[in-house]
């Protein structure tokens, strides 16, 4: 193993940090990226309050855990979610809710006071979501203009750039995770998300293969084409189940339900090749955390973070140093 292993707190959210840290020390991860959400990490408090960040970081400790990234999907979201509507009432304080651009205001500041947060946590990388002015345009009907796309993306740029000046201030990177509802969901328009902004450094990816995987964008293309902007890693699976019947639209079924074209699954139980994807990170000399963030609607989740840890440290390995041919020229 050459990899810290660690595993992301978003969707254990119920439980207090205290109980995640034991039992993700007990399944035998190296470290947890702290979800900003729920009790494990307040960015309001951390970004004004190092005392606070030394007690969250002392429950860490105290289980031999480390954090190497923090991640703050629900705010970002908000960020450039012109049609933020009753769905994502709860990711903003209660007395936002119904007013989109309250949300959003609120979404801007916490963006930047994770930043901050992150910094007096000692933590470089912070992942998350951008949000988009234009996922809702995805299929060109009623027709859509160059233009409108094109509007989508300064959009973000006039919204991310101030946001991104912070993180500079506080030397820390943001990382978005490409997926469905961001202004990046594919290998082109993250390509097109970098020019944007200047292709400034602070921006870069939070890999998930699980994401480009059922979208049928290989994942390894995805890292060869972005290997300088590669600043973490999430390890998830997916599965695609299309039968001829089912759709890779998921035909508005929920994650679980029979009948969808694809479904995230426990690492190693979906269809990505993540051999694959460890020899194209040793490739481009990827060396930070592989965090696995764990969804499989048909299986018990301590079940699957314990089995998903044990997945990551046997599919990771360092690459060579040598050729390995190099002693027949002795």
């Amino acid at each position: 193993m050459s990899r810290k292993v660690t595993l992301f707190t978003g969707q254990w959210a119920d439980l207090p940090l205290k109980e995640l840290a034991s039992k993700a020390a007990g399944w035998g991860y190296d470290g947890l990226e702290l979800a900003c959400w729920g009790d494990h990490m307040d960015v309001e408090k951390a970004a004004a309050d190092k005392s606070y960040c030394q007690k969250q970081l002392d429950i860490l400790k105290k289980n031999k855990l480390k954090v190497f990234a923090i991640s703050h999907h629900l705010a970002g979201q908000l960020v450039c979610d012109l049609n933020s509507d009753s769905r994502s009432d709860a990711f903003a304080p209660a007395d936002c809710a119904g007013d989109a651009e309250k949300k959003r205001t609120w979404a801007v500041e916490t963006m930047k006071n994770t930043a901050r947060a992150a910094k007096n946590l000692g933590v470089k990388v912070v992942n998350g979501f951008t949000g988009s002015s234009i996922w809702h345009m995805l299929y060109s009907f009623p027709p859509v203009s160059d233009e409108a796309i094109e509007e989508g993306f300064t959009y973000f740029a006039e919204m991310w750039n101030p946001i991104l000046d912070v993180f500079d201030d506080c030397g820390v990177k943001f990382a978005l995770e490409v997926h469905p509802t961001e202004i990046a969901f594919d290998i082109i328009t993250a390509e097109r998300v970098l020019k944007a902004i200047g292709r400034r450094e602070t921006f870069g990816f939070n890999f998930d293969p699980s994401h480009l995987y059922w979208q049928m964008v290989d994942p390894v293309c995805f890292l060869n084409e972005f290997s300088d902007r590669i600043y973490h890693v999430h390890m998830k699976d997916a599965a695609l189940q299309l039968n001829g019947r089912t759709g890779i639209l998921a035909s508005h079924l929920n994650f679980g339900k029979p009948g969808r074209g694809w479904d995230f699954r426990s690492l190693g139980h979906g269809g990505v090749d993540f051999e694959e994807i460890i020899r194209a990170l040793n490739k481009i000399g990827y060396t930070g955390p592989l965090s696995v963030e764990w969804e499989d609607s048909g299986m018990d989740r301590e079940h699957g973070a314990k089995e998903a840890c044990e997945f990551v440290k046997k599919v990771d390995f360092k690459p060579s140093q040598v050729a390995f041919d190099a002693a027949f020229d002795k």
